[in-house]
Protein backbone atom coordinates (compact mmCIF):
# COMPACT_ATOMS: atom_id res chain seq x y z
CA UNK A 1 0.00 0.00 0.00
CA UNK A 2 1.70 3.55 -0.63
CA UNK A 3 0.74 6.57 0.93
CA UNK A 4 0.27 10.20 -1.43
CA UNK A 5 1.76 13.06 0.76
CA UNK A 6 -0.89 15.54 1.43
CA UNK A 7 -0.34 19.03 2.29
CA UNK A 8 -1.17 20.14 5.64
CA UNK A 9 -3.84 23.14 6.11
CA UNK A 10 -1.17 25.70 7.14
CA UNK A 11 0.34 24.95 3.60
CA UNK A 12 -2.60 25.72 1.81
CA UNK A 13 -3.41 29.20 0.10
CA UNK A 14 -5.89 30.72 2.02
CA UNK A 15 -8.05 33.18 0.49
CA UNK A 16 -8.41 36.99 1.35
CA UNK A 17 -10.82 39.22 0.27
CA UNK A 18 -10.46 42.61 -0.82
CA UNK A 19 -11.17 45.50 1.09
CA UNK A 20 -12.06 48.71 0.31
CA UNK A 21 -10.17 51.11 2.02
CA UNK A 22 -6.46 50.72 3.40
CA UNK A 23 -4.87 52.94 5.79
CA UNK A 24 -0.69 53.06 5.76
CA UNK A 25 0.68 54.68 8.40
CA UNK A 26 4.86 54.27 8.95
CA UNK A 27 5.75 54.47 12.41
CA UNK A 28 9.04 55.55 13.72
CA UNK A 29 9.35 55.95 17.61
CA UNK A 30 5.97 56.83 18.11
CA UNK A 31 4.84 55.13 21.18
CA UNK A 32 2.86 57.82 22.85
CA UNK A 33 0.93 58.69 19.61
CA UNK A 34 0.03 55.51 18.82
CA UNK A 35 -3.53 54.62 20.81
CA UNK A 36 -4.48 57.78 19.84
CA UNK A 37 -3.70 57.48 16.02
CA UNK A 38 -5.27 53.93 15.68
CA UNK A 39 -8.62 55.08 17.44
CA UNK A 40 -8.81 58.41 15.26
CA UNK A 41 -8.63 56.26 11.94
CA UNK A 42 -11.37 53.65 13.05
CA UNK A 43 -13.51 56.36 14.26
CA UNK A 44 -13.12 58.34 10.97
CA UNK A 45 -13.61 55.28 9.01
CA UNK A 46 -16.63 53.25 11.05
CA UNK A 47 -19.34 55.73 10.07
CA UNK A 48 -18.36 55.56 6.30
CA UNK A 49 -19.61 52.35 5.64
CA UNK A 50 -16.78 50.47 3.94
CA UNK A 51 -14.39 47.45 4.60
CA UNK A 52 -10.90 48.83 5.60
CA UNK A 53 -7.99 47.79 7.30
CA UNK A 54 -4.93 49.80 8.89
CA UNK A 55 -1.38 48.99 8.31
CA UNK A 56 1.10 50.00 11.24
CA UNK A 57 4.48 49.75 9.76
CA UNK A 58 6.60 49.64 12.76
CA UNK A 59 10.33 50.71 11.05
CA UNK A 60 12.56 49.51 13.46
CA UNK A 61 11.43 51.45 16.22
CA UNK A 62 13.49 51.57 19.74
CA UNK A 63 10.94 52.62 22.13
CA UNK A 64 8.38 49.93 22.11
CA UNK A 65 6.29 51.20 19.15
CA UNK A 66 6.38 47.49 17.91
CA UNK A 67 5.13 45.79 21.18
CA UNK A 68 2.37 48.55 21.50
CA UNK A 69 1.18 48.28 17.54
CA UNK A 70 0.89 44.30 18.79
CA UNK A 71 -1.06 45.16 21.78
CA UNK A 72 -3.40 47.59 19.41
CA UNK A 73 -3.68 44.44 17.02
CA UNK A 74 -5.54 42.84 19.81
CA UNK A 75 -8.04 45.50 20.25
CA UNK A 76 -8.75 46.95 17.01
CA UNK A 77 -9.54 43.48 14.40
CA UNK A 78 -9.02 46.21 11.41
CA UNK A 79 -5.27 46.87 12.56
CA UNK A 80 -2.62 44.77 11.39
CA UNK A 81 1.18 45.51 12.53
CA UNK A 82 4.20 45.00 9.97
CA UNK A 83 7.36 44.62 11.55
CA UNK A 84 10.55 45.35 10.32
CA UNK A 85 13.70 43.92 11.16
CA UNK A 86 15.42 46.64 11.33
CA UNK A 87 15.20 51.07 10.56
CA UNK A 88 14.98 51.22 6.33
CA UNK A 89 13.71 54.32 6.51
CA UNK A 90 9.90 56.03 5.74
CA UNK A 91 10.52 54.90 1.84
CA UNK A 92 10.97 51.43 2.38
CA UNK A 93 7.94 51.64 5.24
CA UNK A 94 5.24 52.96 3.00
CA UNK A 95 6.75 50.37 0.40
CA UNK A 96 6.35 47.58 2.96
CA UNK A 97 2.67 48.67 3.77
CA UNK A 98 1.73 49.39 -0.12
CA UNK A 99 3.23 45.33 -0.81
CA UNK A 100 0.50 44.48 2.36
CA UNK A 101 -2.20 46.49 1.37
CA UNK A 102 -5.36 44.76 -0.08
CA UNK A 103 -7.28 47.65 -0.25
CA UNK A 104 -8.53 49.14 -3.74
CA UNK A 105 -7.84 52.49 -2.08
CA UNK A 106 -4.74 53.21 -0.47
CA UNK A 107 -4.48 56.20 2.29
CA UNK A 108 -1.17 57.32 3.84
CA UNK A 109 -0.29 59.23 6.35
CA UNK A 110 2.38 59.86 9.11
CA UNK A 111 1.95 58.44 12.76
CA UNK A 112 2.88 61.59 15.28
CA UNK A 113 -1.25 62.91 14.83
CA UNK A 114 -0.12 65.85 13.10
CA UNK A 115 -2.25 64.44 10.12
CA UNK A 116 -5.72 64.39 10.82
CA UNK A 117 -7.52 60.95 10.26
CA UNK A 118 -11.06 63.42 9.80
CA UNK A 119 -9.67 64.49 6.50
CA UNK A 120 -9.89 61.15 4.79
CA UNK A 121 -13.32 60.86 3.97
CA UNK A 122 -12.94 64.20 2.02
CA UNK A 123 -10.23 62.51 0.30
CA UNK A 124 -12.08 59.90 -1.05
CA UNK A 125 -14.64 62.22 -2.15
CA UNK A 126 -12.29 63.99 -4.37
CA UNK A 127 -10.67 60.71 -5.50
CA UNK A 128 -14.26 59.60 -6.82
CA UNK A 129 -14.32 62.64 -9.08
CA UNK A 130 -12.01 61.08 -11.40
CA UNK A 131 -8.43 61.54 -9.69
CA UNK A 132 -6.22 58.36 -9.33
CA UNK A 133 -4.07 60.15 -6.64
CA UNK A 134 -5.47 63.09 -4.13
CA UNK A 135 -2.58 64.74 -1.96
CA UNK A 136 -2.73 66.79 0.71
CA UNK A 137 -1.49 70.40 1.37
CA UNK A 138 -0.52 71.26 5.09
CA UNK A 139 -1.97 75.42 4.02
CA UNK A 140 -1.56 76.22 8.10
CA UNK A 141 1.09 73.96 8.91
CA UNK A 142 1.89 73.83 12.38
CA UNK A 143 5.74 73.73 12.42
CA UNK A 144 9.13 75.74 13.10
CA UNK A 145 9.65 78.70 10.66
CA UNK A 146 12.89 78.55 10.02
CA UNK A 147 13.94 74.73 10.48
CA UNK A 148 10.95 72.96 8.62
CA UNK A 149 8.41 75.63 6.79
CA UNK A 150 11.35 78.04 5.01
CA UNK A 151 13.40 74.33 3.65
CA UNK A 152 10.23 72.99 2.85
CA UNK A 153 8.39 75.64 0.11
CA UNK A 154 12.42 76.17 -1.21
CA UNK A 155 11.98 71.71 -1.90
CA UNK A 156 8.06 72.05 -3.03
CA UNK A 157 9.21 74.87 -5.63
CA UNK A 158 12.21 72.95 -6.75
CA UNK A 159 10.44 70.10 -7.01
CA UNK A 160 7.85 71.27 -8.86
CA UNK A 161 10.11 73.39 -11.40
CA UNK A 162 11.77 70.10 -11.86
CA UNK A 163 9.21 67.23 -12.01
CA UNK A 164 6.16 69.26 -14.36
CA UNK A 165 3.66 68.56 -11.09
CA UNK A 166 2.59 71.66 -9.41
CA UNK A 167 1.89 70.80 -5.84
CA UNK A 168 2.22 73.32 -3.05
CA UNK A 169 3.08 70.30 -0.58
CA UNK A 170 5.01 67.58 -1.45
CA UNK A 171 6.33 66.48 1.75
CA UNK A 172 2.35 66.07 2.69
CA UNK A 173 2.42 62.39 3.95
CA UNK A 174 -1.06 62.20 3.68
CA UNK A 175 -2.51 60.87 0.15
CA UNK A 176 -4.88 58.69 -1.69
CA UNK A 177 -4.05 56.18 -4.02
CA UNK A 178 -6.23 54.25 -6.65
CA UNK A 179 -4.59 50.43 -5.90
CA UNK A 180 -3.68 50.14 -9.00
CA UNK A 181 -1.57 53.16 -9.39
CA UNK A 182 0.47 51.85 -6.38
CA UNK A 183 1.03 48.35 -7.82
CA UNK A 184 2.88 50.93 -10.87
CA UNK A 185 5.24 52.51 -8.52
CA UNK A 186 8.29 50.99 -7.09
CA UNK A 187 10.28 52.48 -4.41
CA UNK A 188 13.53 53.52 -3.19
CA UNK A 189 16.18 55.52 -1.28
CA UNK A 190 14.20 58.64 -0.31
CA UNK A 191 11.34 58.70 -3.25
CA UNK A 192 8.37 59.04 -1.19
CA UNK A 193 8.18 61.79 -1.00
CA UNK A 194 8.19 62.41 -5.00
CA UNK A 195 5.37 60.09 -5.53
CA UNK A 196 3.25 62.25 -7.31
CA UNK A 197 5.67 62.50 -9.56
CA UNK A 198 5.97 59.19 -10.30
CA UNK A 199 2.38 58.83 -10.00
CA UNK A 200 2.82 61.69 -12.69
CA UNK A 201 5.00 59.24 -15.03
CA UNK A 202 2.65 56.54 -15.16
CA UNK A 203 0.04 58.91 -16.03
CA UNK A 204 -2.19 59.22 -13.29
CA UNK A 205 -4.87 62.00 -13.19
CA UNK A 206 -3.53 64.43 -9.61
CA UNK A 207 -4.98 66.78 -7.67
CA UNK A 208 -4.25 68.67 -4.27
CA UNK A 209 -6.85 69.96 -1.15
CA UNK A 210 -5.82 71.74 1.70
CA UNK A 211 -5.98 69.19 4.90
CA UNK A 212 -5.71 69.68 8.49
CA UNK A 213 -2.38 69.95 10.21
CA UNK A 214 -1.78 69.75 13.74
CA UNK A 215 1.22 70.92 15.97
CA UNK A 216 3.24 67.67 17.20
CA UNK A 217 1.96 66.45 20.81
CA UNK A 218 4.61 63.86 21.60
CA UNK A 219 8.29 63.26 20.63
CA UNK A 220 10.39 65.26 18.11
CA UNK A 221 10.27 65.19 14.24
CA UNK A 222 12.73 62.68 12.53
CA UNK A 223 13.78 64.35 9.80
CA UNK A 224 16.33 68.03 9.36
CA UNK A 225 18.50 69.73 7.03
CA UNK A 226 20.73 66.73 6.98
CA UNK A 227 18.33 64.98 4.28
CA UNK A 228 18.49 68.05 1.73
CA UNK A 229 21.59 66.57 -0.33
CA UNK A 230 19.68 62.54 -0.81
CA UNK A 231 16.34 64.59 -1.93
CA UNK A 232 18.47 66.52 -4.41
CA UNK A 233 20.08 63.40 -5.74
CA UNK A 234 16.41 62.10 -5.86
CA UNK A 235 14.79 64.82 -7.73
CA UNK A 236 17.29 64.25 -10.66
CA UNK A 237 16.71 60.74 -10.33
CA UNK A 238 12.86 61.37 -11.06
CA UNK A 239 13.83 64.02 -13.93
CA UNK A 240 15.59 61.39 -15.36
CA UNK A 241 12.85 58.92 -15.04
CA UNK A 242 10.46 61.31 -16.17
CA UNK A 243 12.60 62.66 -19.49
CA UNK A 244 14.59 59.28 -20.73
CA UNK A 245 13.40 56.45 -18.73
CA UNK A 246 12.42 54.53 -21.93
CA UNK A 247 15.10 56.53 -23.97
CA UNK A 248 18.33 56.58 -21.98
CA UNK A 249 20.52 56.79 -25.49
CA UNK A 250 18.72 60.01 -26.18
CA UNK A 251 20.26 62.10 -23.57
CA UNK A 252 23.84 59.98 -22.97
CA UNK A 253 24.25 59.58 -27.28
CA UNK A 254 23.02 63.14 -27.33
CA UNK A 255 25.92 64.47 -25.29
CA UNK A 256 28.42 61.96 -26.56
CA UNK A 257 27.78 62.66 -30.29
CA UNK A 258 27.96 66.47 -29.07
CA UNK A 259 31.57 66.00 -27.30
CA UNK A 260 32.46 64.17 -30.35
CA UNK A 261 32.07 66.23 -32.89
CA UNK A 262 33.66 69.57 -30.90
CA UNK A 263 36.33 67.30 -30.67
CA UNK A 264 36.92 66.41 -34.05
CA UNK A 265 36.21 69.80 -35.24
CA UNK A 266 39.06 71.13 -32.97
CA UNK A 267 40.85 68.77 -34.07
CA UNK A 268 40.95 69.66 -37.77
CA UNK A 269 41.34 73.08 -36.75
CA UNK A 270 44.66 72.27 -35.06
CA UNK A 271 45.60 70.25 -38.33
CA UNK A 272 45.21 72.79 -40.70
CA UNK A 273 46.73 75.59 -38.11
CA UNK A 274 49.95 72.49 -38.56
CA UNK A 275 50.22 71.81 -41.87
CA UNK A 276 49.13 76.02 -43.83
CA UNK A 277 50.31 77.63 -40.60
CA UNK A 278 53.89 75.59 -39.77
CA UNK A 279 52.83 76.19 -36.14
CA UNK A 280 53.83 73.74 -33.50
CA UNK A 281 50.88 72.55 -31.58
CA UNK A 282 52.07 69.90 -29.24
CA UNK A 283 52.19 71.69 -26.63
CA UNK A 284 48.81 73.85 -26.82
CA UNK A 285 46.25 72.54 -24.61
CA UNK A 286 43.60 73.15 -27.06
CA UNK A 287 45.23 69.32 -28.33
CA UNK A 288 44.75 67.91 -24.78
CA UNK A 289 41.09 69.68 -25.04
CA UNK A 290 40.57 67.73 -28.53
CA UNK A 291 41.39 64.44 -27.10
CA UNK A 292 39.65 64.59 -23.75
CA UNK A 293 36.45 65.77 -26.03
CA UNK A 294 36.56 62.87 -28.37
CA UNK A 295 37.66 60.11 -25.34
CA UNK A 296 34.46 62.01 -23.41
CA UNK A 297 32.14 61.49 -26.16
CA UNK A 298 33.13 57.85 -26.74
CA UNK A 299 32.16 57.28 -23.45
CA UNK A 300 28.79 58.78 -23.25
CA UNK A 301 27.64 57.26 -26.39
CA UNK A 302 28.67 53.62 -25.10
CA UNK A 303 26.99 54.58 -21.62
CA UNK A 304 23.73 55.11 -23.60
CA UNK A 305 24.32 51.50 -25.47
CA UNK A 306 24.79 49.82 -22.08
CA UNK A 307 21.71 52.26 -20.91
CA UNK A 308 19.71 51.02 -23.21
CA UNK A 309 20.14 47.35 -22.69
CA UNK A 310 19.72 48.03 -18.98
CA UNK A 311 16.20 49.33 -19.74
CA UNK A 312 15.02 46.76 -22.45
CA UNK A 313 15.80 44.56 -19.66
CA UNK A 314 14.21 46.20 -17.01
CA UNK A 315 11.30 46.20 -18.72
CA UNK A 316 11.33 43.17 -20.43
CA UNK A 317 12.14 40.86 -17.34
CA UNK A 318 9.44 42.24 -15.66
CA UNK A 319 6.86 41.91 -18.18
CA UNK A 320 6.46 45.68 -17.46
CA UNK A 321 5.10 47.25 -20.91
CA UNK A 322 6.12 51.07 -21.97
CA UNK A 323 2.81 52.52 -21.84
CA UNK A 324 -0.57 52.88 -19.22
CA UNK A 325 -4.14 51.61 -20.34
CA UNK A 326 -6.49 54.23 -18.44
CA UNK A 327 -9.80 52.10 -19.89
CA UNK A 328 -11.20 50.22 -22.87
CA UNK A 329 -14.30 51.26 -24.12
CA UNK A 330 -16.74 49.44 -26.06
CA UNK A 331 -20.44 49.02 -26.10
CA UNK A 332 -20.41 46.62 -23.69
CA UNK A 333 -18.70 48.05 -20.63
CA UNK A 334 -19.54 50.12 -18.02
CA UNK A 335 -17.56 52.77 -16.22
CA UNK A 336 -15.84 51.35 -13.08
CA UNK A 337 -16.53 53.11 -9.67
CA UNK A 338 -13.18 53.84 -7.04
CA UNK A 339 -15.48 52.17 -4.44
CA UNK A 340 -18.19 49.75 -3.98
CA UNK A 341 -22.27 51.07 -5.02
CA UNK A 342 -22.87 49.50 -1.61
CA UNK A 343 -20.72 50.44 1.27
CA UNK A 344 -19.62 47.66 3.50
CA UNK A 345 -19.60 44.98 0.51
CA UNK A 346 -16.23 44.06 -1.99
CA UNK A 347 -15.92 45.76 -5.06
CA UNK A 348 -15.96 44.29 -8.11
Amino acid sequence: MTFTHSPSLSALPTFTPPIDISVVVPVYNEYESLPALVAAIAGALDGLGYTYEILGVDDGSSDGSSDRLRELAQQYPQLRAVILRRNYGQTAAMAAGFDHSRGQIVITMDGDLQNDPADIPRLLDRLNEGYDLVSGWRKNRQDNTFTRLIPSKIANWLIAGVTGVELHDYGCSLKAYRAELIRDLNLYGELHRFLPALAFIEGARITEMPVTHHARRFGTSKYGLGRTLRVVMDMLTVYFMKKFLTRPMHVFGSLGLASMALGVALGIYLTLVKILAGQDIGDRPLLVLVVVLVLAGIQLFSFGLLAELLMRTYHESQQRPIYRVREVVSKASSPGLALPVNPGTSGP
